[in-house]
């Protein structure tokens, strides 16, 4: 397999990313604006015209910037004499984020498809890119078949071609999460200095992508601590003068990458903010933090973001602060979801349940062979007591890539399954391009001599497999984000487990209108769509707005959008059968679009 894969592995490659391309920009186009887009566009044109982060501070602003360049180049409407920018609406720090996308796409003459179109663009190519990087560091660390099955899983995983399209901080931290972490691993095998250089800027990029990415930071302490007292000397010993000098070494070098680090982030964010005013940051910080806030961690909050904000040289990193302690207080907030017959807050299952229904189960099948296989490889550094010092220092050494990554993962997954923020798989995604590496690492030692089937038989399992995660994005297209596995009865049931960004997203918008343009008994339509998209402008005067609690219910055709489906049925504190959905249930769908959007059609009015 391995000598097949060397002779023919750019063919494979340019396969691969030409259908991964294809189907992302064919996506692109077709999709509607998702819920997030609507705050995240308008952001990123902002930052790269006005250079003011007002707009949705709660985010970093690396994504943004690549997904606005696009927009430089087009002649856009965007007064900033509007109230989402002057702050006179009345919830202005959240309201203004998303009147500032109706004004961008809907409302200032612009054509809202082109400028979705264009700024997605960055984000597709950012994942051709992480697709490539991938097989690259597969092959590096098992040899160019690992590497080819690392970019397979990944390619077609329809839950990435699902997500990488959209605007958002999901496929950009998963992309340089995997950048930070392979640069910091080559630190780690060579603490020379231009892997000190590039470990810290990749450090600093990856703490501009998404605030949460600042759990790397104790995983790569404790690789850095762990590494260095388990190197030896270049005479092979490893006494506690070595030890000393080793952790010196590289605790001085992994300080140096810190600061450049750091120093990335100053200029990342000076670029985007020189331009805001201190009085709109002030504001931004009494309104999340209070300075009479009951907790005295808030009041503390305050006093040290007004503090940074006094000086033009800390303004840069007051900015940046002000992020990961919004992600503190809002994960510890929760957010209310629909989930397995429920609504509410902070459920144990969430993640570990939407991973299992969301991924593919060919996916599932060699995950499990391969911690299997970890699992016996690891015993192995124990089996010893008398040796395990000798052995466990081996280990590591030998496998410090595996072991960082799968630490990551842990936590990362344990971050996410402790924290209340249940609104989607795609918080999973920094694990993912980890978990492909580790599979791809350990499905291709497993082919070369599997001690639990004869090589040949195990072989067969994994061609099989393999041709089902090739077969499971064509069968799939177009509807990759509300994708679930058969486990469930497909995606056609998945909004009845959980909603949300797993289902509906207000990805379908473009499709409702293509199925109303087809059915010309649909003279009016009411609908509730849950998303970024504008109703009127792609359903026009056929649409009628509606909600749960609009009454009386009357005859005719319905869309409704999953999320508030669901979310309205079964919320059991805050609605009753007199203003949610639950009269749907005495209705059969006609039809859904793209496993998002129900259609009914009411004969005759509902008991109520």
């Amino acid at each position: 397999m391995e000598k097949f894969s060397k002779k023919y592995y750019k063919h494979i490659i340019f396969i691969v990313i030409a259908f991964f391309t294809v189907v992302s920009l064919l996506n692109a186009n077709n999709d509607s604006a998702t819920f997030d887009e609507v705050a995240h566009i308008p952001a990123a044109y902002s930052y790269v015209t006005q250079h003011d982060t007002r707009i949705n501070p709660e985010h970093p602003p690396l994504i943004k910037d690549l997904s606005g360049l696009p927009l430089l180049f087009m002649d856009l409407n965007f007064d900033t004499s509007q109230k989402f920018w002057t702050g006179e609406l009345k919830n202005k720090w959240d309201e203004g984020q998303w009147a500032a996308g109706r004004h961008l796409l809907y409302e200032a003459g612009n054509d809202p498809d082109k400028i979705i179109f264009w700024a997605r663009i960055p984000i597709i190519v950012l994942s051709i890119i992480l697709g490539l990087f991938l097989f690259k560091w597969g092959r590096e660390i098992a040899g160019t078949s690992a590497g080819l099955f690392a970019l397979l899983l990944y390619a077609c995983d329809p839950n990435i071609l699902g997500h990488n399209h959209y605007v958002t901080t999901d496929l950009g931290i998963a992309a340089f999460l995997s950048f930070s972490f392979y640069y910091f691993l080559k630190f780690i095998k060579n603490p020379s200095w231009k892997n000190v250089l590039l470990g810290g800027i990749f450090l600093g990029l990856v703490l501009v992508t998404k605030f949460s990415s600042i759990l790397v930071l104790p995983i790569f302490g404790l690789v850095l601590f762990a590494y260095a007292l388990a190197k030896n000397n270049h005479e092979g010993k490893n006494h506690w003068k070595t030890r000393m000098r080793n952790l010196a070494i590289y605790s001085g070098k992994g300080i140096v990458a810190l600061v450049i680090a750091v120093l990335v982030i100053w200029m990342v964010y000076e670029i985007n903010m020189f331009s805001m005013p201190k009085e709109i940051f002030a504001e931004t910080i009494d309104f999340f933090f209070s300075a009479n806030d009951s907790n005295p961690k808030a009041s503390y909050t305050n006093q040290a973001l007004h503090w940074l904000n006094q000086n033009d040289l800390t303004r840069p990193l007051g900015t940046y602060l002000f992020g990961p302690a919004w992600m503190f207080k809002r994960v510890s907030g929760g957010n209310g979801a629909y989930f397995l017959g429920e609504v509410g807050n902070g459920f144990t299952w969430y993640f570990p349940v939407v991973f299992v229904i969301k991924e593919t189960l060919p996916f599932l099948i060699l995950a499990m062979f391969a911690i299997i296989y970890t699992i016996k490889q690891s015993s192995t550094a124990f089996s010893s007591f008398s040796e395990m010092k000798y052995r466990f220092s081996r280990f590591l050494k030998r496998s410090v890539v595996e072991y960082a990554l799968f630490g990551f993962i842990a936590l990362y997954a344990f971050v996410s399954i402790s924290g209340g923020l249940n609104i989607g798989f795609r918080h999973l995604f920094p694990i993912l391009p980890f978990a492909y590496l580790l599979i791809a690492k350990k499905i291709s030692d497993l082919t070369k001599g599997s001690n639990y089937f004869s090589k040949k038989t195990f072989n067969v399992i994994v061609l099989f497999l393999t041709a089902w995660i090739i077969f499971i994005p064509i069968l799939a297209y177009p509807s990759y984000t509300s994708y679930f596995n058969e486990s469930i009865g497909g995606s056609k049931n998945g909004y009845k487990y959980v909603t949300d960004s797993n289902t509906d997203w207000g990805q379908d918008l473009k499709r409702l209108r293509k199925y109303v343009d087809k059915h010309p008994e649909i003279d009016k339509i009411r609908v509730d769509y849950f998303g970024g998209s504008d109703i009127k402008r792609y359903i026009g005067e056929k649409s009628i707005i509606w909600w749960d609690s609009k009454r009386p219910v009357e005859t005719g055709w319905y869309a409704i959008s999953t999320n508030f489906l669901q979310g309205s049925i079964y919320d059991k504190e805050n609605k009753t059968a007199d203003d949610s959905y639950a009269w749907t249930l005495q209705y059969k769908p006609v039809a859904m679009i793209g496993n998002s959007i129900l259609i009914f059609y009411v004969d005759k009015p509902p008991v109520i």
